[in-house]
């Protein structure tokens, strides 16, 4: 039997460990968004972004439309570590912390600016609030203002009495509820299959979600009621987050920074394209009388006060801060 030449295979064994690159890591991360909503392109050039800082030593797989995991088991799968990042209506998280209804309140944060504003105001509680759960924000981006799409002029609060509203959160529910509505939770992708069972009679919200999802075929008017402008937020588990190196940790943290501004700028040109669509395809677009502008005030003005005595102090100094960045920003 031949002896092996040792010097030999030191050598192969030697080489071929120079030859063969470290392991890349691969992410996948879930959103319930189809890739037609700006979001889900927004999240693509993320991850694109981090592919291409990193030279493809971290690679992020994007499962848009639902198609890995449903929303509502997002954040739980990224807190377990079953998918590293994920993306969700921040909002639907209102069950576990009143914080998370911020951006759902009526009146309070009506334009870019302000909701803008909101965000940074609240980011370090949610930041501390998704710590506890080993997870790690790294961007958000807000939807267009929410308006009201019915199958009829909106001249006054009372026509919402018995009509079955869409209303995708807690505090849109309530919203409903205050205005004499039925709500109705329905996932976006829902949305034409509600309408033409019966299921729903109206919705609340965006035009690029109107747009996305054809609101012609089953409404004829949309009031412009700029009630609030909703998030979306992108995550992260946090201990996938810290196996990074520095190198790679800082990639992911720069392109989510760039996300997040690309995102807030693609918001507000989606906003104004799908408006001109929902035009083009015969949806009335109005602006809510004085009267309807008071009555829907009075209604948010509730939950606002409802929402405070819920969330505390915590809701407090939010709001604290939130109105000292409002006045900076008016300077």
């Amino acid at each position: 039997m031949r002896t092996p030449n040792l010097s030999l295979l030191i050598a192969t064994v030697g080489a071929l460990s120079i030859a063969t690159p470290a392991l890349a890591d691969q992410w996948n991360l879930a959103t319930p968004y189809g890739d037609a909503s700006f979001h889900t392109k927004n999240t693509k050039q993320f991850a694109e972004d981090v592919a291409e800082a990193t030279d493809g030593e971290l690679t992020i797989n994007v499962h848009s439309g639902g198609s890995l995991i449903s929303h509502a088991e997002i954040k739980p799968s990224v807190r377990r570590g079953t998918v590293q990042a994920g993306e969700i209506f921040l909002s639907t998280l209102s069950n576990e912390s009143p914080i998370y209804e911020v951006d759902t309140l009526p009146g309070l944060a009506g334009s870019y600016q302000d909701a803008y504003d909101l965000w940074q105001a609240s980011k370090p509680i949610i930041t501390e609030l998704f710590a506890k759960e080993g997870l790690m924000p790294l961007y958000a981006v807000p939807w267009p203002s929410q308006g009201i799409y019915t199958d009829f002029e909106l001249t006054d609060t009372s026509q919402f009495e018995g009509l079955r509203v869409r209303a995708p959160n807690i505090n849109t529910q309530r919203f409903v509820e205050n205005l004499g509505g039925i709500p109705t939770q329905t996932e976006e992708a829902d949305i034409p299959t509600a309408f033409s069972t019966g299921r729903v009679d109206a919705m609340i919200t965006s035009v690029s979600t109107g747009n996305s999802m054809s609101a012609w075929d089953y409404v004829s008017h949309y009031n412009d009621a700029n009630l609030w402008l909703p998030k979306n937020i992108v995550f992260v588990n946090k201990r996938a987050f810290d196996r990074l190196d520095d190198a790679t940790r800082k990639a992911v943290l720069d392109a989510a920074a760039k996300a997040e501004q690309r995102g807030w700028q693609m918001s507000k040109d989606d906003g104004a394209k799908s408006a001109e669509a929902l035009a083009s395809h015969g949806v009335t677009i109005s602006q809510p009388s004085d009267e309807l502008k008071q009555q829907l005030q009075a209604a948010g003005q509730q939950l606002f006060e409802d929402w405070q005595a819920r969330a505390g102090d915590q809701a407090k100094q939010l709001v604290e801060r939130y109105r000292a960045r409002q006045a900076q920003s008016a300077q």
